[in-house]
């Protein structure tokens, strides 16, 4: 048996859990009669009703009123004590803030292996990157089971997700967390600041970078994105020269990314800005460099000017 562990808040999935489950199916393939369970931690959860619609496996929701607001020792109890009588064979998780920020300490608390951020299953081996991209590990774990994995975001397709003839089994999961034991005060998680933004959860993205040469000309690129409802992100040499807010960065040191169109300006494709968005369904780059690394990965690619081809672009889109 294989479980996946859910990410929700306020009821609401995290659209990383349904690539979790694209994962998890991937790895039960091989495995002849190997069933999904998935695992849901809240003190009551509408998102359990949307897991179980999809019929993809038996929904189990942990309940305590002291997981009612995400903490990591909250996670770790209630987990630690659910899993073990499951005795599954792997944990699938989405490679998330909030799955990082505990998922260390259960492993450790169960003693079991963990796999972190990998992008592609091959029977029981799993590749990862190592240097921030540069190159790849295949990993066979050992150590004993439950081994967890989390999955890179857009590693895996949320559209592919196996779902069932009939909705899956919704079953409550007492668990015991003693509120006392929970060292952390909850704040609103993963905010840096008021307008920070979750990239990951966007369907479109506009992403600027080197070829936008000063801050008083992002408003070209805040046209386009406004034109195609996306999100304004950029490559780490904006972000670091203060054009653009750190929680906007795209690539290895900031946000992993998977929208349905990803659409690159003056974005030359460094490695470590290729590791964060090489999963997104459509990219188009925009770049006067006919050589620039962006368009190895790009389905559509045009070479020539932003400051050109963006207004042509914006145009056209406002005739719609």
């Amino acid at each position: 048996m294989i479980l996946v562990v859910a990410e929700q808040r306020g009821g609401v999935l995290n659209r990383a859990t349904w690539e979790a489950v694209a994962a998890a199916q991937q790895l039960a393939a091989p495995t002849s009669g190997a069933r999904l369970k998935i695992a849901l931690v809240s003190a009551g959860a509408p998102a359990a009703e949307e897991l179980a619609a999809a019929g993809a496996g038996d929904v189990l929701v942990l309940n305590d009123p002291a997981l009612e607001v995400y903490t990591p020792d909250g996670y770790v109890t209630a987990l630690a004590a659910a899993i073990p009588p499951l005795a599954p064979e792997f944990v699938v998780l989405p490679h998330t803030y909030q799955t990082r920020d505990f998922v260390p300490a259960l492993a450790a608390r169960l003693n079991k292996p963990l796999i972190t951020d990998v992008t592609a299953i091959s029977g029981a081996v799993f590749t990862r990157p190592l240097f921030q991209g540069k190159l790849a590990a295949e990993v066979r774990p050992t150590g004993g089971r439950p081994c967890f994995v989390t999955c890179q975001i857009g590693a895996f397709r949320a559209d592919r997700v196996q779902k069932g003839a009939a909705p899956s089994a919704v079953t409550a999961v007492a668990v015991a967390v003693d509120r006392s034991a929970i060292r952390q005060t909850p704040e609103a998680p993963f905010q840096e600041a008021q307008q920070a933004v979750d990239l990951s959860q966007a369907a479109r993205i506009v992403a600027v970078g080197r070829g936008i040469k000063s801050r008083e000309q992002l408003p070209v690129a805040e046209l386009l994105a406004r034109a195609l409802g996306a999100e304004l992100a950029a490559s780490r040499p904006i972000c670091d020269s203060g054009w653009l807010p750190m929680e906007r960065q795209i690539g290895s040191s900031g946000q992993t990314v998977a929208p349905k169109l990803y659409v690159a300006l003056g974005i030359s494709g460094a490695i470590q800005h290729l590791v964060g968005m090489k999963g997104s369904r459509t990219i188009v780059a925009i770049n006067k460099d006919a050589d620039a690394p962006i368009f190895e990965v790009a389905d559509y690619g045009i070479v020539g000017d932003l400051f050109e081809v963006v207004p042509a672009l914006v145009a056209e889109l406002e005739k719609k």
